[in-house]
């Protein structure tokens, strides 16, 4: 017989009402236990099933630490411990307005629940190996002061970067003077350049002195300590791994650093966040460029251009998935919180509140950091969130792009709000969100259905009126859920939405009277969007597969390609149609079509008579020609310049005898 799941839920000294009948349901458990304080008189309830065989879930975030100490106690008295899990349903849906409907709180408790039974995504890790070496570069006080805090677990070598008196040479660590020009790297793997080094000769009598200058030199490192008080290094300092700046305005910043730097010695795992797909990037093409958008949002300059795709330098990435919301292809995904995963969390969760409360709930992505830390706070000193508002926590918010909004909207959410921890975050967001606001206002609903909001407007009351659409299925890729998406809350299909400009949909323009039909365009386009005819010259175009990287654009020869965002939510959008072709020039000698005929009447009219070989000459009939037919002739004519003289008779003996 299977385990049954033992579901245990605290009201926490009655401060939260709860449905035992909806939990049970969400969750799936065998069976649901009600207390009021299982961090206190009542812990005795979980440690007994934790001694169980089944698996229990506690429906309590803040003491998750304390349940888990006492799973370990009952492992070691008993042998056994049942396999545990928290989640958190007071501070996010229990907690709420004195006037709060119990009904949307319930449901939204069994959404949580609900969500929370969803297998969660692993992400693969790769081994940091970190030998302890440590380059500091600063001010000479400041430098040789951090030496003396780390030198006993690391290899430091100080860069000191101003004209400070000469410290006396130490065994303990190497010193050196020198100009910092440029940085690279990760934790155990950072290349540093200097320009003018010059290292302490440690040997010698009297006065320290400097060596000879270097103009420059690199230099190896696992560590990298920033003292120099100016702009740090790198963007977004605070995510690349084994680097520290120290602020120059913070008392007690050097024992701060040091204190975190000294553990940064040994073997690390770290986290693989993204897969790339090489082959859907449609970065570039044969030296052309075309989609920058993930180069453009990296924070953290992780992502680097390799020819005709990007690369990420996974030392460096720091899972913000940034680049993923903005990649048109999917040729980036994230392993943490791949779009499926959200699609069907967001899908569960509307659904399981729909079925309690009878109507559309709202949604609030937000950061698990301090956007987590900020709902927490809300729920315990003011009314909490709003009793009809759904919180979905992510590493960033930069993870969610035009393609999650949307699928909410389809998964049938009344509104969607976007938590900012920082206007760094609504800056990151501000692109995403104006595009998926011009969908929603191209199907003449209101785009302030969606909006950037910060902590003290969680507790407000929003636009609860009714979902914009019944609920679609969520199948298929970002780009397949947003045409569904808009097209389910779209009144009736009429002109293509026009989008803002870098929008990964849209068309593309000929200018007929530019295009010569050379289809360099066709053969560099990346996705497939663009082709041609296989039986006369012709340009044809799938809109639904274009993703406006302007690799055409910038290939055409003749400037004749503009991009052209929208979204066309008509059948025509899925299949080829021509944009630009003509009739084929036909052979004169043989009526085989080849060439497009603008093109050789205009190359005839700009040779005949207007140049030496194509003046009182047939020359200019061999353009006419297809190639089969234009050797023939110029080995065979009678006026051909590579027609050879009447071939000679063939001579047998007999011609010899008569002689």
């Amino acid at each position: 017989m299977t385990p049954t799941k033992t579901l245990l839920v605290c009201t926490c000294e009655k401060t939260q009402s709860v449905s035992p009948e909806a939990l049970k349901a969400a969750s799936a458990a065998g069976q649901v236990i009600v207390v009021d304080e299982l961090c206190g008189k009542d812990m005795a309830t979980a440690a007994e099933h934790l001694s169980g065989t089944g698996e229990v879930l506690i429906a309590c975030g803040q003491q998750s630490a304390l349940f888990e100490r006492l799973g370990e106690d009952v492992q070691a008295e008993e042998g056994w411990s049942a396999p545990l899990s928290t989640i958190d349903i007071r501070d996010r849906a229990g907690w709420s307005a004195p006037d709060a409907n119990p009904k949307r709180l319930h449901a939204k408790q069994a959404a949580l629940m609900a969500g929370a039974q969803l297998p969660a995504a692993m992400a693969p890790a790769k081994l940091i190996q970190s030998s302890g070496v440590c380059c500091i570069v600063g001010p000479t006080d400041q430098a040789i002061r951090m030496a003396e805090l780390v030198q006993d677990e690391l290899g430091v070598t100080c860069v000191v970067s101003d004209a400070g008196p000469v410290q006396l040479p130490s065994a303990r660590y190497d010193v050196a003077r020198g100009k910092l020009t440029a940085a690279k790297g990760a934790l155990g793997n950072f290349t540093l350049e200097f320009a003018q080094l010059q290292m302490l000769n440690p040997a010698g009598r009297g006065a320290p002195a400097y060596g000879d200058a270097k103009v420059t030199a690199r230099s190896e490192c696992d560590i990298f300590i920033d003292l120099r008080g100016g702009a740090p290094a790198f963007p977004h300092y605070q995510k690349r791994n084994g680097y520290f700046w120290a602020d120059p305005a913070k008392s007690g910043e050097l024992e701060h650093i040091a204190l975190t730097a000294r553990e940064r010695v040994g073997e690390f795992e770290k986290t693989v966040y993204f897969r790339l797909e090489e082959s859907l990037c449609a970065h570039s093409r044969a030296n052309q460029t075309g989609c920058t958008r993930c180069l453009d949002v990296c924070s953290t300059e992780a992502i680097f251009s390799a020819g005709d795709h990007i690369q990420i330098d996974s030392d460096i990435c720091a899972g913000c998935g940034t680049c993923a919301a903005v990649c048109p292809t999917s040729a980036i995904t994230m392993n943490e919180t791949p779009f499926e995963s959200i699609t069907k969390a967001l899908d569960v969760m509307a659904r399981t509140y729909r079925e309690h409360a009878g109507e559309a709930p709202r949604l609030v992505f937000h950061s698990l950091s301090a956007g987590a830390e900020a709902i927490a706070y809300l729920a315990r000193y003011h009314d909490g969130l709003a009793d009809d508002l759904i919180p979905f926590g992510l590493e960033q918010i930069d993870r969610i792009g035009h393609a999650e909004i949307l699928a909410a909207f389809g998964a049938g959410y009344a509104e969607v709000l976007m938590l900012a921890d920082s206007e760094l975050d609504r800056r990151a967001v501000a692109a995403e969100v104006e595009l998926a606001q011009a969908m929603l206002l191209g199907t003449h609903n209101s785009p302030s259905r969606i909006r950037v909001i910060a902590a003290e407007h969680l507790g407000e009351a929003g636009d609860n009126a009714g979902r914009l659409s019944e609920p679609v299925l969520l199948v298929g890729g970002r780009r397949d859920i947003t045409r569904v998406a808009v097209t389910a809350m779209a009144d009736k299909i009429e002109a293509p939405i026009p989008l803002p400009a870098g929008a990964p949909y849209g068309a593309i323009e000929i200018d007929s009277d530019k295009c010569t039909l050379c289809l360099a365009c066709v053969s560099l386009c990346p996705t497939g969007a663009l082709g041609d005819h296989p039986d006369r010259p012709e340009v044809q175009f799938t809109e639904n597969a274009c993703v406006q990287c302007g690799v055409c654009e910038s290939t055409c020869p003749e400037t004749a390609i503009t991009l052209k965002p929208q979204l066309d939510l008509s059948k025509a959008a899925l299949s080829a149609r021509a944009l630009h072709g003509e009739d084929p020039f036909e052979c004169i000698q043989c009526g085989k079509p080849f060439g497009v005929a603008s093109t050789i009447n205009r190359i005839v009219e700009k040779l005949e008579n207007q140049h030496w070989m194509y003046t009182k000459s047939d020359n200019v009939q061999l353009i006419k020609m297809c190639d089969d037919c234009r050797v023939k002739a110029q080995f065979h004519g009678d006026s051909a310049p590579m027609a050879s003289g009447e071939r000679p008779r063939v001579r047998t003996s007999d011609d010899y005898r008569d002689h």
